[in-house]
């Protein structure tokens, strides 16, 4: 059957690559949707010869090649070197993905990170769709084993100067976060990630248990359970009210598994107010998204849909 008014999107993760073909109608127009097991593993040349397989199943599945495919990457694109940066997958690292895959493929690539695509897709298709059509300015937010951030202005990702725009994870934050991966100390990431919490948690207790175990004893008045999801309160507080002081946008959409923590949309709000430049006052809308894991491949999709729709 062919397609041609549609989107092709690929989110390549750590251990597999999800591939989908969409039409004008979203979520609702699903033409093709697959997944295959990336080998991250076996090197970088066996996922290139994956994400091929995964196309040529689009391909297969379409009756033609698009022009365009947009692929979402847990790491970045830097756009002085052309390689790959900050990726979990660390065959990726240093790579020119977008180049080799433009010459394997054939086609158009379009890289972004994996909070750029959420952050796209909850405002093409999502929560913010939903719920604030008029949003011009979305900040996104996932909230998990690490903690990233994604700027859509007027519908499109705003990827910077250096394509980091929206990181938001690898601000400093405090010094108690300790050194982070990225060489830096005291991140954002290192405090309010759940893998943080809950070693902060052990450091009180010398007991480890997920952050959602955290929060049952939280509610049961636990000490260390208290101190550590008010620890996760102020500086969630502290933290967004960066991103609120200097891009201001309509709306903020919080993804992964901490996004869970209710007290994150309650007293998480009011812990913005004494940051704030605003006298206190906070109106921006601090909402859950409505993807859910499906996210990250529309938002790849999303990446080409200037010129099919």
């Amino acid at each position: 059957m062919n397609m041609p008014h549609t989107i092709w999107g690929i989110d390549l993760g750590g251990t597999k690559a999800e591939g989908i073909i969409l039409g004008p109608k979203g979520v609702e127009d699903v033409h093709f949707r697959d997944r295959v097991s990336t080998g991250a593993d076996q090197g970088y040349e066996h996922v290139l010869s994956r994400l091929e397989e995964l196309v040529n199943k689009m391909e297969s599945s379409a009756g033609f090649r698009a022009k365009k495919v947009g692929i979402g990457t847990p790491g970045t694109l830097d756009p002085e070197t052309l390689t790959m940066h900050g990726c979990n997958s660390e065959c990726l690292n240093g790579q020119r993905l977008k180049d080799d895959l433009t010459r394997r493929l054939g086609m158009e690539v379009v890289i972004a990170n994996d909070a750029n695509c959420f952050a796209l897709a909850e405002t093409r298709l999502g929560a913010v769709k939903k719920q604030f059509p008029e949003a011009k300015v979305v900040f996104g937010v996932i909230m998990g084993t690490g903690v990233g951030g994604g700027l859509v202005v007027n519908g499109e990702v705003i990827n910077g100067h250096h394509g980091i725009g929206g990181e938001w994870g690898h601000n400093f934050l405090d010094e108690s976060g300790g050194p982070c991966y990225c060489g830096k100390s005291g991140c954002v990431e290192k405090i309010i990630s759940g893998p943080s919490l809950e070693s902060y948690y052990y450091s009180l207790t010398n007991q480890r248990i997920k952050l959602h175990e955290v929060r049952v004893r939280y509610l049961k008045g636990e000490a260390a359970a208290t101190q550590t999801i008010e620890r996760l309160i102020h500086f969630f507080g502290k933290a967004i009210s960066v991103i609120i002081n200097i891009i201001d946008p309509d709306v903020i959409v919080i993804g992964g598994g901490v996004s869970r923590i209710p007290e994150i949309y309650t007293a998480g709000l009011e812990a913005i107010r004494p940051y704030i430049f605003n006298n206190g006052h906070v109106s921006t809308p601090i909402v859950q998204p409505l993807l859910g894991d499906s996210a990250g491949v529309f938002g790849a999709a999303y990446l080409t849909a200037t010129d099919a729709f």
